[in-house]
């Protein structure tokens, strides 16, 4: 069975998405886009919480965002592989789900999850649209699917996106999804337990204020950045903001 999607969110460990693209997320939701999101990992390496905490955590921010499904394809934290075997479990997916856009993570960033896990999306974007490769899923041989577009949302790193979200309207939803993973964040009743680069409080303060900058950037109050992974195009100059 596969279930056409407008737009699939992939990212490395549960929080990716919401941390880089909740507001987008939320924005498309509200102008009745489907949007499914797929984690690679559990996030078990993650030196707070657990697998089974991430998982809670996720589901509360899945709520929050509304997306339609959300599925998590238990790849090992930390030591997946660009390789055939994880590229045709991806690539199942792809099939099933048809979606015109993917988003996911940056092509560069502090953690090697993050570039790794945006490769293995790009190589099995590709070889999804290619016939002599096959996949089957409940007895049911899938059929070609390649991706219009795939887009990379910006994490740790400063990278500079090719475009912007206005995601003006959306921060708050994107801030409360992002605080669901309490385990992961900033939280002042956890000040002794093991600190993290992403768990101390000014990492929480830049998700709202790196939106707020490449809002002050581009005239909005708030926007969400991306990274093309091909040329951008439109029918119209007048088309851009």
């Amino acid at each position: 069975m596969t279930n056409n999607i407008d737009i699939l969110a992939i990212g490395s460990h549960p929080d990716d998405v919401e941390l880089g693209c909740g507001g987008t997320i939320a924005k498309e939701i509200s102008m009745n886009k489907s949007v499914g999101i797929i984690d690679l990992t559990q996030g078990e390496l993650g030196t707070r919480g657990n697998k089974e905490i991430r998982f809670k955590e996720s589901t509360k921010a899945s709520k929050i965002l509304n997306v339609s499904f959300r599925e998590n394809m238990h790849f090992r934290d930390g030591f997946f592989k660009n390789d055939e075997e994880h590229q045709i479990e991806l690539i199942k997916r792809i099939r099933k789900y048809r979606p015109g856009i993917i988003l996911c993570n940056a092509p560069s960033d502090r953690h090697i999850d993050h570039p790794k896990g945006a490769q293995l999306v790009i190589d099995s974007c590709f070889l999804s649209g290619l016939k002599k490769v096959s996949t089957w899923v409940d007895n049911e041989e899938q059929h070609p699917w390649r991706p219009k577009n795939i887009y990379h949302y910006i994490q740790w790193n400063n990278l500079k996106p090719d475009f912007v979200v206005d995601i003006s309207d959306f921060i708050n939803i994107k801030l409360n999804a992002v605080k669901s993973y309490k385990s992961q964040l900033y939280d002042s009743d956890k000040k002794n337990q093991d600190n993290t680069p992403i768990s101390t409080k000014n990492f929480l303060e830049s998700v709202e204020y790196r939106a707020k900058d490449l809002g002050r950037l581009t005239g909005v109050d708030y926007a969400e950045g991306f990274i093309a992974n091909r040329l951008p195009i439109t029918e119209s100059i007048s088309e851009l903001n």
